[in-house]
């Protein structure tokens, strides 16, 4: 199988496949955030819903018809690491759609819940270029 969709240049089945398979946990908030990265392009609803917190997750996950998500460009992170409680992560998040290209540029917070990293909320800074 072809290298990662999260950019790290490793194959998908040893790099986020893992905590997509449950056979590990992400040990950083990054971490966690590029195996998301990966679950939307994967369109894996289950483990998007499973790295949520509680407090916040939705009942289902949307996924924009259409859409390709094609690289994931960590702009910075802010805590998040193995001994934190709490992390930020800011991502763009590069797609196509039919013809069109885009980005989702978003500042996402993560916490522990019950000892796993969890997305928490983002805020979405700014959307598309072209």
């Amino acid at each position: 199988m072809a290298h990662c969709f999260c950019g790290r240049g490793v194959r998908y089945r040893e790099c986020c496949g893992r905590l997509h398979r449950g056979e590990a946990r992400a040990g950083t908030a990054e971490e966690l955030m590029r195996s998301r990265f990966s679950a939307f392009a994967r369109q894996d609803e289950a483990y998007l819903l499973r790295s949520w917190h509680p407090a916040t997750r939705p009942e289902r996950v949307e996924f924009a018809a259409g859409t390709r998500w094609v690289r994931l460009e960590i702009v910075r992170t802010e805590d998040g690491g193995p001994e934190d409680e709490r992390g930020t992560v800011e991502f763009r998040a590069h797609y196509a759609a039919g013809f069109e290209t885009g980005e989702l540029h978003e500042v996402s917070r993560f916490a522990r819940h019950d000892g796993e990293w969890v997305y928490v909320r983002g805020k979405v800074t700014r959307s598309g270029d072209g």
